[in-house]
């Protein structure tokens, strides 16, 4: 992709706008044009810009005060005032704070071109002196991908090279896997990096705001649209927009992304007019989009447009071998344990393989919030299984327990006594077996024939049956059995 310098344009004068802005748009730059320092911000927050021609006197504000705003958000872009002849002492004190240089409205656009040519010049070669890595990370947070199992791997290598292409790519796996760092991690491996990333949740917005949110309305376009709005589309123009759970996407407005898919083509709410982006789109979904399309809740045409390149995320269960080294990253990062310079919780063993053990339907994000509990309930330093799994671990103690008193019903003493029957009578009969054993049972509950039945695994009338049969039977003696 060839990159192109991209120029924010804030100036009330629409009509001095539209003129620079057609003619540097013929030069081979992007730009982005405004009239209010409201709109400004939200183009700032969305986008990295290598300049900015800026307006001393705006309908919402002093272009004075915002230049030192926009240096606060982006330090590198480099600022040209537009001023009248009778505000160049401002002109000049707008650069003392930081300003490239000024002009003096109505400019040459001859000697903008040039200014413009020096202004980015100059911010390139900040962006190398100071580390383009530096310049990513005041946009975007870093990206760690934890972890060394083959299936993990697999995984990168394959994005690695996804992110080098345009292609729209979806990214499929369960709910807390990761679908959102895969998807940061093509924006950020790819030429796109310096770019704007928009992360999108399609299930957190209403079905009635979807297509303003997506392509943005002008002023007056609906009730309540009382000043114009940029959509997400416009301001991921030349970066990446982040689809998130593409299933919950309205019909309505599925239709309307397959075009824009398709043409890089849009409008706004309420105007006619037709723009064009160009945007590279990742989407993610936990649900299986095929049985949403035979349920006629995805549209099959989008499916397969969005499915050019499928990136499927394992879950935890599927790479066991990460758990450990996720738990551990999970510590070292959370600030509880931090403190005093040295790592204060610790898990342990038994903590560790109750985690290897355990099939996280949650994925990733329960794991953190497992180990997030356990730093909260640990009484000192070292997290057990109790503070992970507070229910779990007494449910697990019961089923130990319940386990070690149905084994003791084989004690010694019915080992002795079915020992001596085979050396006096040969190998017994099988009623006389389950009668030694009831009798066992009875013996270590001292007769309560509730909890002698709960140990056989058997209920309590069955129990009184048994007992019962053995006092009809004449050849078992079965005297010790009903004196309980």
């Amino acid at each position: 992709m060839i990159y192109k310098h991209r120029i924010l344009i804030l100036d009330d004068e629409a009509e001095l706008r539209s003129v620079i802005s057609k003619r540097l748009s013929r030069k081979g730059y992007e730009v982005l044009e405004t009239g209010t320092i409201e709109d400004a911000l939200a183009l700032l927050r969305a986008n990295l810009f290598d300049g900015v021609l800026l307006d001393l006197k705006l309908p919402d504000g002093n272009g004075l005060d915002f230049l030192e705003q926009i240096k606060v958000q982006q330090p590198d872009v480099q600022i040209i005032m537009l001023t009248g002849h009778g505000t160049i002492e401002s002109a000049i004190e707008a650069m003392k704070l930081g300003a490239f240089d000024y002009l003096t409205k109505p400019c040459n656009l001859s000697e903008l071109e040039i200014t413009l040519q020096k202004a980015c010049a100059q911010r390139k070669l900040l962006v190398e002196n100071t580390g383009l890595r530096e310049v990513l990370h005041r946009q975007t947070p870093g990206l760690e991908i934890i972890g060394e199992s083959p299936l993990l791997k697999g995984l990168l290598a394959i994005t690695k090279k996804v992110a080098q292409t345009d292609e729209t790519a979806l990214i499929k796996g369960e709910s807390g896997s990761g679908k959102e760092l895969i998807a940061r991690a093509v924006h950020l491996w790819s030429p796109r990096a310096d770019r704007a990333y928009i992360p999108i949740n399609c299930g957190a917005i209403p079905e009635t705001l979807f297509e303003s949110e997506l392509f943005g309305h002008e002023k007056g376009a609906f009730t309540g649209a009382g000043t114009k709005k940029i959509g997400l589309v416009e301001m991921a123009d030349q970066g990446t927009l982040f689809l998130d759970e593409i299933g919950e996407m309205p019909l309505s407005i599925q239709v309307k992304l397959l075009r824009f898919l398709e043409t890089g083509e849009f409008r706004r709410v309420g105007d006619n007019r037709l723009r064009q982006v160009n945007v590279r789109i990742v989407a993610a979904s936990n649900r299986d989009l095929q049985n949403e399309m035979n349920l006629e809740r995805f549209r099959q045409d989008l499916f397969y447009r969005l499915n050019a390149i499928s990136l499927d995320v394992p879950s935890l269960r599927q790479r066991k071998s990460d758990i450990l080294l996720l738990a551990d990253y999970f510590l070292k990062t959370s600030p509880a344990n931090q403190e005093d310079g040295f790592d204060k919780y610790v898990l342990s063993e038994k903590s560790k393989e109750m985690l290897l053990d355990y099939d996280f339907p949650g994925n990733i994000r329960e794991l953190s919030h497992l180990i997030k509990r356990g730093q909260i309930l640990a009484t000192g330093n070292v997290i057990h299984p109790q503070d992970i799994w507070p229910e779990k671990y007494r449910e697990d103690l019961k089923q130990e327990r319940d386990q070690i008193e149905q084994e003791k019903v084989c004690d010694s003493d019915f080992v002795k006594t079915f020992i001596q029957i085979q050396k006096t009578q040969g190998n017994p009969k099988l009623e006389e077996v389950e009668r030694l054993y009831i009798l066992s049972a009875l013996k270590l509950v001292e007769g309560n024939k509730a909890q002698a039945a709960k140990l056989l695994g058997i209920s309590v009338r069955n129990l009184y049956r048994k007992i019962e049969s053995y006092a009809s039977n004449e050849v078992t003696q079965c005297h010790d059995i009903m004196s309980w």
